[in-house]
């Protein structure tokens, strides 16, 4: 979908018009003027909630309504998204769940990103000549690591959630039960890997349970998906990782010819991980660590740009620093970054102001800097069919998260009898060192396949609080979920409200390949014109991507508004007042 948006790319004075039909919230009324101290408003006046799907954002403020917080809200959403976008997250795959807890003041970080089976060496994945079987990497039994989110969500109702699991899980288990429409990303999807989904017998008793593949407009029911959540309602953790639903993923797996071992299912651990954390401006951000690469790589840049005033400069400038910003956070992010359980990472130091000065001194202010001057191979990235939520309750709670099964549909394999479709994550490890990977890019020992090990993410879930508001966003789009953070963060320095934010134009450069990607009206021809003047390799007017998903609460007038990305339809946000 076009996105008619005439900007000026985060200038001072950004104005934005959205198109007509775009979600969003009915913000609170005015509580107190909008001069009153922050300290007036000491929590938001209700809960606020952004997803990919209306029926997750729904299914949240269900259990809002029942008496939970945003944790058990998470729940509903993040279980939601598994039935309604199994495109792009579902239990077979994992997440990241960022968290600020009120009542504490805790901040923490929940790793639930997929782990590497023992079976899954490298050898396991070159063919005959030795090179990378890119079928197996990315398709089938092979290609997938051991899930991670089922284990999120049950960590979140123990230690986190007011309510019983099984009762956030309800919206789920009764939409999986009675069905969804069918949406066009849907069906569009499927047809581009039909051919590997119709594979598997399990995946063809899902999809094809009615003779032909999903159309728009059909109802999608998953009554094996249903049942898998009833018994993870049930009996949690052992509902999905031990018992009946582990012993046919087992089988599965083992039927398309991979391995998992049952003891590889029963240990798998959710880690809880300090967050990154840094300022910027009037900004504190706090957002993901490793094996996220987002956090580094945004503490990075903003650090990079915060001297100047990027209010005050061209379109041409603003965008330069920008860009050559991102050319020098991907680049780190290539050569350092991996699982911390595995990988020794010099964290203080890709993070330190300093750093990042020394950084900045090394870009000319008007000329490109190529980045084959920067040495250092890219590493494996998520597809775009990821998905983020963003949650704030009236305690102060707050929540984001994203999710996924990496490429379209994942593996493409639906384990028999559980409505389940695995991810295949296996494709974001470098399986074979200097062989490009599904998205054209190469990995490094530090991301290097061992058993156990939990490969490299760009996802980026993110918290942002000034005296005067406090922002939670994050987006799919691989490589560049964190461009995607970094423009929405410099959008809310800006001024935007969260709608407006959700719907920026996108640039993006990840250092290699050695150009800027831009959105249809991201850049006008001038500054295009001047980039390339400066050295840059431009390309205009690629195709849309991403979506993001963002609250908001502004502190001084009380309000709580919401924004999701017009880029997809079905996506929403609302807000829901206290009594």
């Amino acid at each position: 979908m076009r996105i008619e948006l005439r900007t000026i790319l985060l200038g001072g004075l950004l104005a934005s018009t959205v198109l007509p039909g775009c979600a969003t919230s009915s913000p609170a009324p005015d509580a107190a003027p909008a001069a009153a101290s922050p300290s007036d408003n000491a929590t938001p006046p209700g809960t606020a909630i952004a997803s990919a799907h209306g029926l997750a954002t729904e299914a949240g403020l269900e259990t809002i309504r029942a008496g939970g917080n945003a944790f058990d809200a998470a729940i509903a959403v993040s279980s939601t998204l598994s039935v309604v976008e199994p495109i792009g997250s579902g239990l077979g795959g994992g997440g990241f769940f960022l968290l600020h807890e009120a009542g504490s003041g805790e901040e923490v970080f929940l790793d639930a990103r997929e782990i590497a089976p023992a079976a899954a060496t490298p050898e396991a994945y070159l063919d005959e000549n030795g090179d990378l079987d890119r079928d197996r990497a990315t398709n089938g039994p092979w290609s997938a690591g051991i899930p991670g989110l089922p284990a999120a969500l049950v960590m979140l109702a123990r230690d986190y959630g007011k309510l019983p699991l099984s009762t956030s899980l309800a919206p789920a288990i009764r939409i999986a039960r009675d069905g969804f429409p069918v949406y066009g990303r849907l069906e569009r999807g499927y047809a581009r890997r039909a051919e590997v989904m119709e594979r598997y017998r399990g995946t063809r008793e899902v999809f094809l349970a009615d003779g032909d593949p999903p159309q728009v407009g059909e109802v999608l029911k998953q009554p094996d998906l249903a049942r898998t959540l009833g018994l993870l309602a049930e009996k949690g953790f052992d509902g999905f990782y031990k018992g009946d639903v582990a012993d046919k993923l087992l089988a599965s797996v083992e039927e398309e010819g991979g391995h998992w071992t049952a003891a590889e299912l029963a240990g798998y651990e959710v880690r809880k991980r300090e967050p990154i954390e840094f300022d910027y401006g009037d900004w504190h951000i706090v957002t993901a660590p490793p094996p996220s690469s987002g956090g580094v790589a945004l503490a990075e840049m903003l650090q990079i740009l915060e001297p100047w005033d990027l209010a005050a400069l061209d379109d041409a400038k603003r965008t330069h620093l920008i860009v050559e910003a991102m050319r020098r956070a991907y680049r780190d992010r290539t050569i350092y970054l991996g699982d911390p359980d595995f990988v020794e990472m010099p964290l203080q130091m890709l993070t330190a102001p300093a750093y990042a000065a020394g950084l900045r001194a090394t870009i000319h202010p008007d000329k490109a800097t190529p980045s084959d001057l920067l040495s250092g191979q890219p590493v494996p990235l998520e597809d775009d069919e990821t998905t983020h939520f963003s949650i704030i309750d009236g305690d102060g709670n707050r929540v984001s998260a994203t999710q996924t099964v990496n490429l379209t549909y994942g593996s493409g394999l639906v384990a028999p009898g559980t409505g389940v479709i695995l991810n295949n994550e296996m494709d974001d490890f470098a399986l074979k060192p200097g062989t490009p990977n599904a998205f054209g890019v190469m990995g490094f020992d530090a991301n290097a396949v061992e058993a156990g090990k939990r490969m490299l993410s760009s996802m980026t879930p993110t918290i942002i609080e000034s005296d005067d508001a406090v922002a939670i966003l994050g987006a799919p789009g691989g490589s560049r979920i964190i461009t995607e953070v970094l423009l929405g963060i410099l959008g809310y320095d800006a001024g935007l409200d969260a709608q407006q934010v959700a719907a920026l134009p996108r640039i993006h450069h990840q250092w290699m390949p050695d150009a800027i990607a831009a959105e249809p009206d991201a850049l006008d021809a001038d500054t295009i014109k001047s980039l390339e003047a400066m050295g840059h390799t431009v390309n205009a007017g690629e195709g849309t991507w991403g979506n993001l998903q963002t609250v908001e609460w502004d502190k001084r007038s009380d309000k709580l508004s919401g924004g999701t990305d017009p880029r997809n339809p079905v996506g929403t946000t609302d807000v829901l007042l206290e009594d």
